[in-house]
């Protein structure tokens, strides 16, 4: 399959997009003090792990569609 660089860009794109979002949001899960990410003895609750598992994923897709973007750009430098 032939990536059209356009099409690499927007996926390269992407990976990083969804890596700057998803730090972002896990900083802001860690430091929650609203009482959702972790209880009153500091302890995590399912809140917490459901939207840590969450980004763990789009940290993982994120890398893999970024990379089909990386090498999509590569391929098309060469030809």
């Amino acid at each position: 399959m032939v990536l059209s660089r356009r099409t690499s860009w927007f996926l390269l794109a992407f990976g990083v997009w969804s890596w700057f979002v998803w730090i972002t949001f896990v900083k802001n899960l860690w430091k929650d003090s609203s009482g959702l990410a972790f209880d009153d003895a500091g302890d995590p609750t399912g809140y917490f792990w459901v939207h840590l598992l969450l980004a763990i994923t789009s940290f993982l897709l994120g890398t893999a569609i970024g990379l089909l973007g990386l090498r999509g750009l590569r391929a098309a430098r060469r030809t």
